[in-house]
């Protein structure tokens, strides 16, 4: 039965998190992880921080057989990387279980993930391999068999996104801000704004369509 759980890493968990540690300011949101059979390849986007500088210090890790720039949007930049198949940490224990990634964000000193599993004894198989690697797991959540329908009750910061953004008029049209400008008085990321404006909306969504048709 499939499982999803919500954990938290130490960014040297994992070998992005190790070549980034020494810029603080950087913010990484992990795409997916493809595991082929001579290399593993990541993509993930990254702002926060110059991608020429981020690029340079990718490229001299010893497991980095390549560095791409594959598109920039919103003042963040998509990287592919080739890592060598040898890479170990979380990113071996990922491929194992052939967990999926839903949702990863990192910074200079943790790493949020959200996974899935096909069954429990892969979660059991995943966090067995990160213990005998010596790799301490923060569960934050466990979902089973899937993450608990939103509530008709959104979260202090879902109300906040939800109320910042209707106040600066990013709901009017023409729009007075944008995602960007908005996640900046935040001080979020926009991806981080956009996930959190979604969510409440489903949630708004939701409660008004489900009072109709109850009635």
């Amino acid at each position: 039965m499939t499982v999803i759980a919500d954990i938290t890493v130490p960014a040297d968990a994992f070998e992005l998190g190790r070549v980034l540690q020494d810029f603080p300011e950087v913010v990484i949101e992990l795409e997916r992880i493809v595991p082929l059979q001579e290399t593993i390849i990541p993509l993930f986007w990254i702002s926060g921080t110059d991608c020429a500088d981020i690029e340079a210090t990718l490229s001299t890790s010893p497991h980095t057989k390549s560095v791409t720039q594959l598109t920039t949007t919103n003042e963040k930049t998509l990287f592919e990387v080739h890592w060598s198949s040898e890479i170990n940490g979380i990113v071996a224990a990922l491929v194992e279980t052939h967990a999926k990634i839903l949702e990863a964000t990192g910074k200079s000193e943790t790493w949020d993930f959200r996974l899935r599993f096909g069954t429990h004894e892969q979660l059991s198989k995943f966090n067995m391999a990160l213990t005998n690697q010596g790799i301490p797991v923060t569960l934050r959540h466990l979902y089973n068999p899937s993450p608990p329908k939103e509530t008709d009750t959104l979260s202090d910061e879902q109300y906040e996104a939800l109320m910042m953004a209707y106040q600066c008029g990013f709901f009017e049209v023409p729009r007075r801000i944008t995602l960007t400008d908005l996640a900046e008085e935040m001080e979020i990321s926009d991806s981080a704004l956009s996930q959190r404006m979604r969510r409440a909306l489903a949630i708004v969504v939701e409660r008004v369509v489900h009072s109709d048709t109850s009635q």
